[in-house]
């Protein structure tokens, strides 16, 4: 192998594994250029690498940018209202946990997940600074229904 070059492996299993952005488009089915619009908007920040700043994508990464995807094609949110979805909705909802019941975050739902993690943990195994959660943690809050008055 060339000098400074990093081998990148599959990031399907759980061992930690980091791949490339091409790898990442073959798994979840997305052009590289909607991963990084999904990247520019906020949803996920992947880490990069030290010599080149290639992107290097975990599996935690790979599960988020397939959810944020079929959010967005399968039931039809909008960027913008993606975005509100992570400031006001738990993470459990957001992300379909099947083990929310023993999780922290789903006991205390009116707690964003990064700040219960800090205090009780949580059964999430990604890193909250790269969860799209927390990147959208300074979004501001704003109402979603207001009262309807109509004009006389």
């Amino acid at each position: 192998m060339p000098r400074g070059k990093t081998k990148y492996t599959r990031c399907e299993g759980d061992g930690g594994e980091l791949c490339l952005i091409n790898e990442v488009s073959r798994l979840v089915n997305l052009s590289q250029k909607r991963i990084r619009e999904y990247e520019k908007e906020g949803f996920i920040k992947p880490l990069r690498e030290k010599n080149t700043n290639n992107r290097l994508y975990s599996s935690f990464d790979v599960a988020q940018i397939g959810q944020i995807n079929s959010l967005i094609h399968d039931r039809g949110f909008t960027l913008a209202c993606l975005r509100n979805l992570m400031v006001l909705a738990p993470c459990w909802n957001i992300y379909d946990c099947d083990k929310k019941e023993e999780c922290p975050a789903f006991q205390l739902p009116w707690r964003p997940c990064y700040e219960v993690r800090e205090y009780r943990g949580t059964l999430c195994e990604g890193p909250c600074a790269r969860c799209a959660i927390y990147l959208n943690r300074n979004v501001k809050r704003e109402k979603i229904l207001e009262k309807y008055v109509p004009e006389p």
